[in-house]
């Protein structure tokens, strides 16, 4: 199977691992390259086939590996990682690149309510120390005098402001945004279906069909099609029989034909998983959950009245199916001059008179669309005005930005109310 490398990643990556490697004069080389964008763009994919292109060996380290019940162990396990990449180097005299996948994940931090560990600030704090010190990067206990080859290190994330500030400044880190264009989806779709005989118009029409979809939901639509091959398999079977077919069976494992990838087939199946998701944002149970616990659901609270929405089933069908959607305020929240709508305050009054604290995230056009929400400055009152006020301070601090509230249960840490009191437009 044939991949595509999107040019701009290929670019991007080739010039920050080899200036690593080279001597510039007076030239302050960032160690650290972060690759951010939204989830299922290919981050990782893409950074392993320019790797394989350019012949570099890479050393991975996921962002679960950087807590641990011991104290201390994440950060020895960069500095071990970084000595045995800098030996591949000497040892196989070619390129070698540290990589962390999803570093945002293992060492950010979300909101308040992200507990902020030992491991947490010792990672962070060892990353910056090598990317200062790039040849000089000791295990704690032992010290080697001799020079270290310096090891470019890559880092992937979905949001690199969750990280320590100081960590992600220029001259430690530099940063690339990945956003494939039309272009690169076309390119890495045609690669997905390389093998299934569609033509490139079929392919551009695909992706036009999904233009606002990840680069994973293509690659999801073709692992799709084979659920009637595989549903077909086990009946003939016999659903008592398909793990003593499957595993360790003397016939080996079980062969299919290649199934239709004609393109209204992929657009039915990707309308299905269109609309799968939809429900999944649509649903949104834990909020009729806690409007029922907050009795946000009388008339004089918040929540306005569950409104049925009917989506329609692909393919022309008669079935609708009815979902329930709770909205817990009758207006849009907006502020006018950064005062608090009635209804706002009102639930403020609420949360606080039933022992919950307030909160507030703010985010811009971007951040939004990610739901990449930052914390604003903590409120600590449960004086109603107090945080009246506070909340106001919040939305002028933040004007032409989405602001939400956010009450939160102080005894199980958890969210019981999030609600967007203003926007931009």
């Amino acid at each position: 199977m044939s991949y595509y490398i999107s040019p701009r990643f290929l670019d991007k990556l080739a010039v920050h691992i080899t200036k690593n490697f080279l001597e510039l004069p007076g030239v302050r080389v960032p160690l650290i390259l972060g690759i951010h964008g939204r989830k299922g763009e290919g981050k990782s994919f893409q950074c392993e086939l320019v790797f394989e292109k350019m012949g570099i060996e890479a050393v991975h380290i996921s962002g679960g590996e950087l807590e641990s019940p011991d104290a201390g162990d994440p950060a020895r396990l960069l500095r071990l990682r970084y000595r045995e990449a800098a030996e591949l180097i000497k040892v196989r005299g070619k390129m070698t690149a540290i990589v962390i996948n999803d570093l945002d994940a293992g060492a950010g931090r979300f909101d308040q309510g992200t507990q902020y560990t030992v491991n947490t600030q010792l990672v962070n704090a060892t990353l910056m120390n090598i990317a200062d010190n790039p040849t000089n990067v000791q295990l704690p206990g032992s010290y080697d005098s001799t020079p270290l080859h310096r090891v470019p290190i890559i880092v992937t994330g979905n949001d690199l402001s969750t990280l320590y500030a100081p960590l992600v400044r220029d001259g430690r880190m530099d940063k690339f945004f990945w956003e494939p264009n039309r272009e690169d989806k076309i390119g890495i779709v045609s690669g997905i279906f390389s093998q299934d005989g569609l033509s490139p118009s079929e392919i551009e029409q695909f992706v036009d069909t999904f233009i606002d979809q990840a680069i994973d939901f293509f690659g999801a639509v073709r692992a799709r099609i084979y659920d009637e091959l595989i549903r077909e398999f086990i009946h003939k079977v016999g659903i008592d029989r398909v793990s003593a077919r499957v595993v360790n069976s003397a016939d080996g494992k079980p062969n299919f034909i290649k199934p239709d990838f004609r393109l209204p087939r992929l657009i039915e199946f990707g309308n299905l998983m269109v609309q799968e998701q939809q429900r999944v944002k649509n649903s949104r149970l834990v909020e009729e959950y806690n409007a029922g616990r907050l009795n946000f659901n009388q008339p004089t609270a918040n929540v306005a009245p569950t409104t049925p929405i009917q989506n329609e089933v692909p393919n022309n069908s008669t079935k609708v199916e009815t979902v329930y959607k709770v909205n817990y305020a009758t207006s849009n929240g907006q502020v006018n001059g950064a005062k608090l709508s009635a209804e706002t305050q009102e639930q403020v009054r609420q949360l606080l008179a039933q022992g919950y604290r307030i909160a507030t995230e703010h985010a811009d056009e971007r951040r939004f669309r990610t739901q990449s929400w930052q914390s604003c400055s903590p409120i600590q009152t449960t004086e109603v005005s107090d945080a009246i006020a506070s909340l106001e301070s919040c939305l002028n601090d933040h004007t032409g930005e989405y602001v939400r509230l956010i009450g939160i249960d102080p005894k199980v840490k958890r969210r019981v109310v999030e609600k967007v009191i203003q926007k931009p437009h």
